[in-house]
């Protein structure tokens, strides 16, 4: 729980500050990322550059980088790790919201969805990660497919409320933190849909033409959008910055 009146709490089990969980979240599924990519491009380099149409490529696709063993395991342990603070993470946002505009109906409508899109988000990358490409057939192929969309527009839909939210954060109060806080929300959320529009035109552009290097160019735009949408998240060291996660028993327990 977030850090809240000591007096309801017993001795605390844990303390930490939610600067060093925002940062720990974070580097889970970067540094699972990054060492499937590595993985691939050492080991697996021809099966994870492989194209439909023969096509020279330099660089696997995010999901060609995740379905192979052991990179699969690597990718899968990072991203169960790291669902539970995320989650955590999801309702400290509602509670931070709901605190801020528990008088404006809109905003508070906002911030439920702002909720429910974290959420969905989260839970769509476990799907996807745990019902891998390469193992995907009828219903099961069906669950990726499907987890993919949810986690894209969710993600996107997200950025956007939560940049909505910090509009009007930013407009009615002046803490230097909270206004880095938005411009770095902002500018992350227009780089994400920049690269997610890239990425889409040189996909498409692959499976019409089949060009030399384009599928390449395509797995490039695709890590920067996942790289962008880590970065966003992780703007809530600003946003928490004072605050401490506090695991502890209630004063009424005993053993």
């Amino acid at each position: 729980m977030l850090s809240g009146p000591h007096g309801a709490l017993d001795r605390p089990l844990l303390r930490l500050p939610f600067t060093s969980l925002a940062v720990l979240t974070v580097l889970l599924p970067l540094t699972g990322l990054l060492a499937c990519l590595f993985l691939s491009l050492v080991y697996h380099y021809e099966d994870a550059t492989y194209t439909h149409c023969h096509v020279s490529n330099y660089l696997p696709s995010i999901s060609a980088a995740i379905s192979r063993v052991p990179e699969r395991y690597v990718w899968r342990c990072c991203v169960g790790l790291h669902s539970a603070p995320r989650y955590l993470v999801s309702a400290a946002y509602f509670a931070f919201y709901r605190a801020r505009f528990s008088t404006r109906l809109p905003e508070l409508l906002l911030s439920a969805l702002a909720l429910l899109c974290s959420l969905a988000e989260n839970t769509g990358l476990m799907l996807l990660t745990y019902v891998a490409s390469t193992e995907s057939y009828g219903e099961s192929y069906d669950v990726h497919k499907n987890a993919f969309i949810v986690f894209i527009a969710s993600s996107l839909l997200h950025m956007l409320v939560t940049c909505r939210l910090w509009q009007v954060i930013r407009r009615h109060y002046v803490n230097p933190e909270e206004i880095t806080s938005f411009r770095w929300k902002l500018r992350l959320f227009l780089f994400n849909v920049s690269c997610c529009l890239i990425a889409g035109y040189f996909f498409r552009r692959h499976n019409q033409y089949c060009e030399r290097g384009v599928y390449t160019l395509f797995a490039f735009f695709e890590y920067l959008v996942v790289f962008s949408n880590m970065a966003f998240h992780m703007t809530a060291f600003w946003d928490f910055g004072s605050e401490e996660v506090i695991v502890a028993t209630p004063p009424d327990k005993r053993y």
